[in-house]
């Protein structure tokens, strides 16, 4: 029922969640906010059953930041990632797994490269230019593989991710109205104009 989109360029990468909250046939909220910030250049978008996502993110981020304490430095994008891969392998073993399925994206200071990594419940993982989770991926994978390019700048980008948005809310038989946006590049997380009907309308 829910959707993460994310796509990796040069310089930065951009991550989309939607921000509705529903349980069986109602919907909760229409403004929940499915991103944590792990550190101040990396990113975790979660969708899944609530309790798990919120507990695991929080979980992962408190471990990245004692990391960061005990160690002077942050975790790359990619040591995050496979920290997180392995925590929901070993969760997924044991009594408790978690239900949930995350976007990481990040920006390494020691490589100036965007990443983006696409996990999922049952703790795969692969590094990916774009990706996107739930049912929004069927419609959205094939329009970022017609018109991705790792050049786009930030108002490309945004304008090939309204165009995800609005392909989601015109095939998909849910009801995705709000999508948050954020970007995550050298300079740090940014939050970007959360994509809605009127956004839409005004790009078409």
């Amino acid at each position: 029922m829910e959707c993460l989109i994310g796509m990796a360029f040069d310089d930065f990468v951009m991550v989309a969640a939607d921000q509705t909250n529903a349980r069986s046939i109602m919907v909760m909220k229409s403004d929940q906010n499915k991103f944590f910030n792990l550190s101040d250049r990396l990113v975790m978008a979660v969708s899944g059953e609530s309790g798990d996502t919120n507990q695991f993110a929080e979980y992962i981020a408190k471990n990245i930041a004692l990391y960061k304490m005990r160690n002077g430095y942050e975790l790359s994008p990619s040591a995050a990632a496979n920290f997180t891969r392995r925590n929901l392998a070993d969760y997924l073993r044991s009594r408790t797994p978690y239900s949930v399925n995350p976007l990481i994206a990040g920006f390494d200071v020691e490589t100036g490269k965007a990443e983006l990594y696409f996990m999922d419940y049952l703790a795969s993982m692969i590094k990916a230019p774009y990706a996107a989770h739930g049912y929004g991926g069927f419609f959205t994978t094939s329009i970022m593989d017609r018109h991705y390019r790792s050049d786009m700048t930030r108002q490309q980008a945004y304008a090939l991710m309204i165009e995800c948005v609005k392909e989601v809310q015109k095939r998909l038989v849910l009801n995705l109205p709000n999508f948050g946006v954020v970007v995550v590049d050298k300079e740090g997380i940014h939050n970007m104009d959360t994509i809605n009907p009127e956004v839409i309308a005004k790009a078409a």
